[in-house]
Parts: C-alpha cells; structure tokens; sequence
C-alpha cells in the first residue's frame, strides 16, 4: 500500500472535488489517501464582494502573502510517497493562499525530495501561475513530477459572465442564456483517469515519464492564443499591482483609488483590448510556430527538468 498527501485550497469546493475524482482509482487500489486543507487563519470571503476580491489583487500577483495559515500537522504524511497540490490562480498567479503555503518554511522542508503532482482548477488561464508553482517546488527541493490543469471550457468571454456571478453571487447553475461556471461536472468526473496514470506509476516507480502519460489522456491543454495575452496580461498586471502598493499594503484605504482604477482598466481589458490582442495573435502567428511549440512543450511536458 502507498500513502498520497493531498494538500488542497478550495472556497467553492471544487478544488477538492477535483483532487477527490483523480484520487479515487488510488483508494480504489488500496492506497491511503490523507487530505489536507491549506486554510488561512483569516478566511478569504466565499462569495466575494467586489471590494474584497480586487482588494486582494496586488498581493496575489506580487505573491505577498496577506495573513498566516492554520499550522499543517505533517505527523501522518510524512512517509507520502507522493504530494498532490490542488488549488487555483488569482490574477494571473498563484490564489494568495498557495503562495502563504509554498512560502511556509515548514512546508518547503516536507516537500524536499518528494514527487509532487500539481492539479490546477481555472477558467482557463493557467500558464503564469504553474511558472510559479514550478519555482516554488525547485526552491524547496521537491521533484515536480505531474501537472493537471481542469479548465472551464465556455468560451472567453463567456466564462468571464459566469465566474462573476459564481464568484459575487455565488450562482454556480446555468441560467437561460449562460452556461455553468467553473469545470464541468464531466470533467471533474473524467478526472479519474488521471489516478490511474499515477497509481501505475506508484507501482512502477517511473516517475520522469508521468506527465508524458498524462498528457496522452489530455492532462493540460495549451491554448496558443490565450496564452499570448496571459504573458502580457502578467505583465502588466505586475506593473498595476506596485503601482497600488505603492500608496499603501493590504486592506490600506489610501490605495482605494488605484484600486478602482485597475477594476475599470481590467473590464476595459477583457471586452475591448482582448479581442484586439486575440486578433493581433492570429495576424502574426505564422512568425510565432516555433516559438509556441517551444513553450507548449514546457510547459504541458519538459516538467523534470524545472
């Protein structure tokens, strides 16, 4: 029998659902499967409110940490022959509470040495925040094996429409004219192929060919274009986000201007300059093929050598 640590951050609960349908070939063989919520000691707000959701925007992106977390007990893990992180991004980056865990000292000593499997639950832009996730696995020794990502499929602007109001108003169902937000329930379902990949691959020990077999099954999917404005919406966020942390750091009211000067930019962003962007990537993408099968190949594949 081999033990799986399962570290998760959920607000909505679908990130553990997630890590719970690909786990469920692995307690199916007989393995031992221990969860473990990464919880902050202040809550994030489940749903949000407008305030609080952009209020958490500079520190998200510039990966501050804005509070502490409940203290992990590794007693039962500690013997995990393999770590699976589930969680999500916030801004282009990794969700604050993600960053508080890496960043945890405590936690950086637990993951050196071991395998570690990171499963992604988004919208559908993952590409800047798994870069991180990567750096903070490399930083704290650990081998990072194995990288899911469970995306909504809508379309872009779409899903836009359906995770404001899932996230603010927290209706998740579809509406007459707007589909589900968040993964599909297939999908999280489907999941389960993924824990048989990694149940071999227990048995076997191979864990360099992981993320080639999961990638067989579709593991991640690199869409090309959305990636383009990802990188420069990364970018740029970087500068907006010290841009309001120069006037203050979080929960300060004397950044509350710029704060709502990046929310009014951001929508600007997403139904006017984006579909610019998109088009601007189609116009120029023969220029780009290698380039994009570079990158693509990184980051769906070449995960051992990060």
């Amino acid at each position: 029998m081999k033990k799986i640590a399962v570290f998760y951050y959920t607000q909505s609960g679908q990130a553990l659902q997630i890590a719970q349908s690909i786990c469920q070939p692995l307690e199916a063989a007989g393995n031992s499967v221990i969860y473990k919520a990464i919880e902050p000691e202040e809550p994030f707000p489940f749903p949000w409110s407008c305030w609080s959701f952009f209020e958490a925007f500079p520190e998200s992106r510039l990966a501050i940490p804005t509070g502490k977390l409940k203290e992990i007990d590794f007693s039962d893990v500690a013997d995990a022959d393999v770590v699976a992180i589930s969680g999500q991004s916030w801004y282009l980056a990794p969700s604050l509470p993600l960053h508080a865990f890496f960043q945890d000292e405590k936690v950086q000593a637990y993951l050196k040495g071991k395998p570690i499997v990171n499963i992604s639950g988004c919208r559908n832009m993952w590409v800047m925040a798994q870069r991180k996730i990567r750096d903070y696995i490399g930083q704290a020794g650990g081998r990072y094996v194995g990288h899911i990502v469970l995306q909504d499929k809508a379309p872009n602007l779409v899903s836009v429409l359906t995770i404001i109001r899932w996230l603010f108003y927290n209706k998740k169902a579809a509406s007459r004219f707007l589909p589900a937000a968040g993964v599909r329930d297939d999908d999280i379902k489907n999941a389960s192929r993924f824990g048989v990949i990694i149940n071999e691959t227990l048995a076997d020990g191979k864990w360099d060919d992981l993320q080639n077999k999961l990638m067989r099954e579709k593991a991640v999917e690199y869409k090309a274009g959305l990636a383009f404005m990802e990188k420069t919406g990364h970018r740029i966020f970087g500068i907006w986000a010290k841009f309001i942390r120069k006037k203050g750091g979080y929960q300060d009211k004397k950044r509350a201007l710029r704060i709502r000067l990046f929310c009014f930019y951001l929508f600007f962003v997403l139904y006017v300059a984006s579909p610019v962007g998109m088009l601007v990537f189609w116009l120029t993408y023969p220029l780009r093929i290698r380039k994009i099968k570079r990158v693509r190949r990184e980051m769906c594949y070449e995960l051992s050598d990060c």
